[in-house]
């Protein structure tokens, strides 16, 4: 088997309403086996619905691919085999069975999926603090340089102070928008 040592977005099939329970599993597997350096991200594609039921509002998260998980992987043997035989996973999409590889998700579908969840491509590796000189490279605010004063990494997303028109303004901004000043 070809193994591939850059982490690229796959899709897994579970079985329906087990999504959640698949993505802790995985993490938690990812920690107990040493495989934190091939098993990344794991993502279960969601959509805040607001719906009026019996004169009532209500809002939760609903599953975009129901029965589906994202997970960010290196593909070596060793990472396709705790993944594929993790409970309640049936397999990968884009494999052809009989122990081949799947095809990985491109990188514009991947970017699709997660700007829609309000997530980013970009993890861990945006290395600044509080405090930090950050420049922005993407969006509205390009090309101008901030101060950081907040991080959500949960969220994937920077505050970043900007002066405008001689006024300090504060823009929120996703981690692949900025790049450190070193």
């Amino acid at each position: 088997m070809v193994e591939s040592f850059e982490k690229e977005w796959y899709v897994l099939q579970t079985y329906s309403g087990y999504e959640n329970k698949v993505k802790n599993d995985l993490i938690q597997r990812a920690q107990s086996m040493g495989m934190e350096d091939y098993i990344f991200r794991v993502e279960v594609p969601t959509e805040h619905v607001t719906e009026e039921k019996n004169g009532k509002i209500k809002e939760s998260d609903e599953n975009v691919f129901p029965g589906y998980v994202l997970v960010e992987m290196v593909m070596t043997d060793e990472s396709w085999y705790i993944v594929r035989n993790s409970p309640n996973v049936t397999g990968f999409v884009g494999s052809h069975g009989a122990g081949s590889k799947p095809a990985p998700l491109l990188p514009e579908e991947i970017a699709a999926i997660l700007k829609s969840m309000g997530k980013s491509i970009r993890t861990t590796d945006l290395d600044v603090e509080v405090g930090d000189s950050v420049r922005i490279i993407e969006g509205a605010f390009a090309n101008m340089t901030g101060e950081v004063t907040e991080l959500d990494e949960e969220r994937q997303k920077i505050k970043v102070n900007i002066e405008m028109f001689g006024r300090e303004t504060s823009a929120e901004l996703d981690f692949d928008q900025v790049d450190s000043l070193l």
